[in-house]
């Protein structure tokens, strides 16, 4: 009984520090949003926690350096609808991702087409 509480304490702590790395980026704040996942990242022992950290930690890192790239084609006349699409991404990738980790808690979630540099 007490094997079993403690396992469905494991699985909600994992859910919601997932969730919370990957919701990390509706934040306002630059600091915060990238700041919770490496937060997580360092205090977690758990290895699927970590992971969805560090992955957060990519998609952040992504947006930022594709927002910077078409930022600069702004000038070039293309940019412009290519930060849409980055924003429209941006909102909907980590929706997806929280939904993910929140039925599969013991699976780290991988975001589709980023680099990973972390």
């Amino acid at each position: 009984m007490i094997n079993s509480l403690l396992i469905m304490e494991d699985y909600t702590k994992r859910k919601l520090l997932s969730a919370l790395c990957h919701g990390a980026i509706f934040f306002s704040s630059l600091i915060v949003s990238i700041g919770i996942p490496i937060a997580i990242l360092l205090i977690s022992n758990d290895s699927v926690i970590k992971a969805n950290a560090r992955e957060s930690l990519n998609f952040h890192i992504n947006l930022y350096i594709y927002g910077i790239i078409f930022g600069l084609l702004v000038f070039i006349g293309v940019g412009i609808p290519l930060l849409i699409i980055l924003w429209i991404v941006s909102l909907i990738m980590p929706i997806i991702a929280i939904i993910r980790v929140l039925s599969e808690p013991e699976v780290p979630y991988r975001y589709p087409f980023i680099f990973r540099l972390v």
